[in-house]
């Protein structure tokens, strides 16, 4: 059996069900949920979004709304500052170019503010069921650990590894099975190495 064909199989018993755990009740709540959620916790952001959504439920009520407010709520998650100038900026431009909707095409959602490729790369792969791989903390940790990437890879070059690597239809549960397994088993401190079904090519327990 092909090492990317091990990994398959041992992600999908480890975590069959694995999906996006940003909670959100459509393209647009998900996309300033992954835009809330550089350099902090899904668990935070979720912890904020509810009050952040009610208040402001689509872009054309974001995109009107006070700094100072947009700040408060979502100051618990830090960067609050950035994160709230971004969101809001979005949301007018969503509004001035795109009718309010979240847009369906890479370099449209990359020429958001605060949007980049792993934003992008997340909103596709779940909102418009478009094939990708979202490179963050705990995807690239484990693609270095299972040997598909090397130390000092990039992510765009960890990216381009793991799409060459699985097959493109394997792309968008792979990506949150990999978050998944880099966030409960594969961890970056003291990792839970039993039981795993990848000790025979993980460097890590190498």
């Amino acid at each position: 059996m092909k090492n990317s064909e091990l990994i398959i199989k041992g992600l999908d018993q480890l975590f069959p069900d694995a999906k996006c755990e940003l909670h959100h009740r459509s393209h647009f709540e998900l996309l300033i949920a992954v835009v809330l959620s550089a350099q902090t916790t899904d668990e935070r952001v979720n912890k904020v979004t509810p009050e952040l959504f009610e208040s402001y439920p689509d872009a054309f009520t974001l995109a009107k709304a006070e700094l100072s407010d947009v700040e408060r709520i979502i100051r618990p998650i830090g960067l609050y500052h950035n994160k709230a100038i971004n969101i809001i900026k979005l949301s007018k431009v969503l509004v001035e170019y795109f009718d309010g909707k979240v847009p369906e095409k890479r370099e449209d959602l990359e020429s958001l503010p605060g949007v980049g490729r792993k934003t992008a790369n997340v909103i596709l792969n779940n909102c418009f069921d478009v094939p990708a791989f979202a490179v963050d903390t705990h995807v690239s940790r484990v693609s270095k650990r299972l040997n598909i990437s090397d130390a000092d890879d990039d992510v765009s070059v960890i990216e381009k590894k793991l799409m060459d690597y699985f097959p493109q239809d394997k792309w968008g549960k792979l990506h949150h099975q990999f978050i998944f397994f880099g966030r409960y088993k594969c961890k970056a401190q003291k990792p839970d190495c039993t039981d795993c079904p990848f000790q025979g090519i993980c460097n890590y327990f190498g």
